[in-house]
């Protein structure tokens, strides 16, 4: 991996404009409303502390994704 990549990877990538701002936004938001779903429909346990938990790391990847990216 060249280091160039290492440090873009672990950068602060501050939200530039509006629209990446919003795009942030619009992702945890939807985020959110699963998370809200699975909690009120989902019974209790491990399975539904994973979802919830993995759905965080989806919000976390995606807004990564949109931070790091250069055409947004």
């Amino acid at each position: 991996m060249a280091p160039e990549d290492i440090a873009h990877r672990f950068a602060f990538h501050a939200a530039p404009s509006e629209e990446k701002r919003d795009a942030h936004t619009s992702v945890r938001q939807r985020c959110r409303e699963l998370a809200d779903f699975i909690n009120a429909r989902v019974p209790e346990g491990r399975e539904k502390s994973l979802a919830i938990t993995h759905l965080e790391d989806t919000m976390l990847w995606a807004n990564a994704a949109i931070a790091r990216a250069t055409d947004l």
